[in-house]
């Protein structure tokens, strides 16, 4: 059976106008004549530059067209100034689009940001109920959700002091909670969730997913590809106000992540006058490979390839190559070197690293050719990069801190050999 659909968006678009401060030459006027002549016959004119202003519109979203169906949850990923928080906004009925149509279908409840609809001088009780009226709700149904609300805040301590008191991750808390309690047909969720931790992050996915399974839509934006995968069936890839990709959510990511600009799967050089080279070496090409393809995104789960393609210039020559995996500047680890004599010509050496050992980011490989195992030949940092994500666990439980992530083997035994 399908599902009706909620969310219609058509074209949409929205400008800004923005204005930039330019320098032009003064210009005289008649006015500005006369009243030079009172001060003075034989005054020069000034020339002096003055500053004007022009505008141009902005365009934080241009054309976008999608559709929701009822109890999907909806993931809206992209890099800052893609267009995301512009389209909430507009879906929220904050903001009036420039062009376009939406249409809604069901009640809306959005959390964009810390503190939305709070009053700092009101109580956390008196702003659930404000904020319970702000999103349509009754107060005979305010009442009724009011205990479940407050439990999942865990702000009952501090339910009669004024919000303006509350913590950044208190605020969240109760604002999630109202939000989500309430059964708005269709909940929004900004990055605000970044602001609590991990734990209350936990369960406001958990509640999402409720959501979901009780025929209510969700969308959510994050740059928490783990919590977007965990959460999200479906992505929406923004990027400069353009609707890049609609599609299945780790396909939607792994474009996503393959778009950065610090990443590139290949890298030649065909001209042998400048490549990195000395008199015995040159360095021809570098590529990451994973399941047999050239790529700079890589799944946690699969095997990773390096290959690297040297030419060596003098015969017999006993050489090597190694590489170094660093991350934000740091150094993960060496791989290498293995020597041999080789005859001159070009090469492939292939260092493979297993599945299940680089945890999620993006990691810069530097080559060093190196000759009779301690003279280094051609040294090439951060020639290539490639960034490294994962499907999700089936408990999120938020970033996992280091540089590798190996999947070790556990065992547990018991030492209490008590009878029982």
């Amino acid at each position: 059976m399908s599902h009706p659909t909620v969310i219609s968006v058509e074209n949409l678009g929205k400008a800004y106008r923005i204005s930039h401060q330019v320098e032009r030459q003064r210009y005289i006027t008649l006015r500005d004549a006369l009243a030079d002549r009172l001060k003075g016959f034989f005054r020069p004119r000034s020339g002096a530059p003055v500053i004007s202003s022009a505008a141009e519109d902005f365009w934080a979203l241009k054309d976008v067209s999608f559709e929701v169906k009822q109890g999907e949850i909806v993931g809206i990923i992209g890099r800052n100034g893609a267009g995301k928080s512009t389209l909430l906004k507009i879906l929220s009925r904050i903001t009036e689009p420039s062009e376009g149509r939406v249409r809604i279908k069901g009640r809306v409840a959005s959390l964009l940001e810390v503190g939305t609809g709070f009053h700092p001088e009101l109580t956390g009780r008196e702003n659930i109920f404000l904020n319970g009226s702000i999103l349509g709700m009754n107060r005979a149904e305010i009442k009724r959700k009011f205990d479940e609300i407050v439990a999942f805040a865990e702000v009952e301590t501090f339910l009669d002091t004024p919000v303006k008191r509350f913590s950044s991750g208190m605020y969240v808390r109760l604002a999630f909670a109202v939000a989500a309690h309430l059964e708005p047909e269709i909940l929004v969720v900004d990055e605000v969730l970044a602001v609590g931790d991990a734990e209350f992050q936990k369960k406001c996915l958990g509640k999402m997913q409720n959501v979901a399974k009780e025929g209510r839509t969700v969308l959510f934006v994050s740059h928490n590809m783990a919590a977007a995968r965990t959460l999200c069936s479906r992505g929406l890839f923004l990027k400069s106000g353009n609707l890049l990709l609609d599609g299945q959510i780790n396909k939607t990511i792994e474009t996503y992540l393959g778009e950065g600009a610090d990443t590139v799967g290949e890298i030649a050089w065909d001209n042998p006058v400048t490549a990195p080279r000395d008199e015995a070496m040159r360095l021809v090409a570098v590529r990451i490979r994973s399941e047999g393809k050239v790529t700079s995104s890589v799944n946690i789960n699969q095997a990773v390839e390096i290959e690297i393609d040297y030419e060596t210039l003098e015969a017999d020559l006993f050489a090597s190559v190694s590489v170094h995996i660093n991350i934000m500047g740091i150094c993960a680890f060496v791989g290498g070197p293995l020597s041999s004599i080789h005859p001159c010509g070009l090469h492939r050496a292939i260092c493979t690293m297993p599945a299940n050992l680089l945890n999620n980011g993006t990691y810069h490989v530097s080559i060093f050719l190196i000759t009779n195992t301690t003279r280094l030949r051609v040294i090439k940092r951060d020639v290539i990069s490639f960034h490294v994500y994962e499907n999700g666990r089936e408990e999120y439980l938020g970033e996992i801190i280091g540089m590798v992530r190996p999947n070790l083997k556990w065992s547990v035994i018991s030492l209490d050999n008590r009878k029982r």
